[in-house]
């Protein structure tokens, strides 16, 4: 997911932007923006995409000999 093709725009991961807090980043193309925005220069920064965390397992349905051999 991280290197597909069609990659969807945003300031948050792009080659020019360095994030300075949590929604806002600087642009060195186009100033102050917010992790939503979007330009023509966009750039992909693969190393600035963070994927999404992995939902947490459910154990609820297993029991304890499920577990043991």
């Amino acid at each position: 997911m991280l290197f597909r093709k069609k990659i969807e725009r945003s300031c948050a991961y792009c080659f020019y932007g360095v994030r300075l807090e949590e929604d806002l980043v600087l642009c060195s193309k186009k100033g102050m923006r917010t992790t939503a925005d979007k330009c023509r220069k966009f750039r992909y920064d693969p190393c600035k995409r963070v994927p999404p965390k992995p939902k947490a397992l459910d154990l609820s349905k297993y029991e304890s000999e499920d577990f043991s051999l």
